[in-house]
């Protein structure tokens, strides 16, 4: 499917992204030296292992990087959603991918390429400054899994990464009270590292409290505070 180029200039996820300090100049510049694509859910954007050669940037879908182990099964890192750049930590330090990038609905990704996308980095340092912030609030993010893995029982790590993917199916970041939640048992389970049969177990578990109403694959938060009790969140 052949995608009409997405304007630089008029992008509405341009305000929240790191490109929101460029110069008309420099956006239609970058609208010039951009590619982009439409990728079909499931589609592998780049995979593990490969060196990256500029960086994604997701102006519509969602996309899960992930990562492959030893028992060929996948632990899903985080989702991107659009105003993401893919494969950032990888290109600034000039590392192989870590993970693997798929998309989990139909996307549209930018491309930009290594040269062109430094040459902005060093004309506007602002870029860096909020490109270190965004790594280390992913830094912050990763401990704070780490520790949940280590010290809560599967039940709790379900009801916190339910209370998460909720924030991440708002579309754009707008305020909606009940966003459904469309993802897959499987990558449910391989966000929590845990079969897909206890993942199931567990949904059928918190519908019967009447914490989340389940239709198919769609899931509905209904009760936010019960399930931060549920997931031991004392805020």
């Amino acid at each position: 499917m052949k995608v009409v180029q997405p304007s630089c200039t008029s992008c509405l996820i341009k305000a929240p992204s790191f490109f929101s300090e460029l110069d008309t100049f420099d956006l239609l510049n970058l609208n010039n030296n951009k590619i982009c694509n439409f990728y079909k859910k499931g589609h592998i954007v780049f995979y593990e292992g490969r060196i990256p050669t500029g960086i994604y940037c997701l102006e519509q879908g969602m996309v899960k990087i992930y990562r492959v182990g030893i028992d060929g099964k996948e632990q899903i890192v985080r989702f991107s959603t659009p105003g993401s750049l893919l494969g950032i930590r990888s290109l600034l330090s000039e590392e192989r991918y870590t993970a693997s990038a798929a998309t989990l609905e139909d996307s549209v990704i930018c491309f930009i390429n290594k040269s062109f996308f430094f040459h902005l980095t060093n004309k506007y340092p602002k870029m860096n400054v909020e490109i270190v912030g965004h790594l280390c609030r992913k830094l912050k993010e990763a401990e704070d899994k780490i520790i949940s893995i280590a010290q809560k029982p599967v039940r709790e790590r379900l009801a916190e990464s339910l209370l998460i993917l909720n924030r991440v199916y708002k579309p754009n970041g707008k305020s909606v009270s009940k966003p459904k939640i469309l993802l897959s048992r499987e990558d449910l389970a391989n966000i929590l590292g845990t079969a897909t049969e206890t993942v199931s177990r567990l949904l059928h578990e918190l519908k019967d409290e009447n914490l989340i109403s389940i239709e198919g694959r769609s899931i509905t938060l209904t009760d936010i505070e019960g399930l931060k009790h549920t997931a031991k969140i004392f805020e």
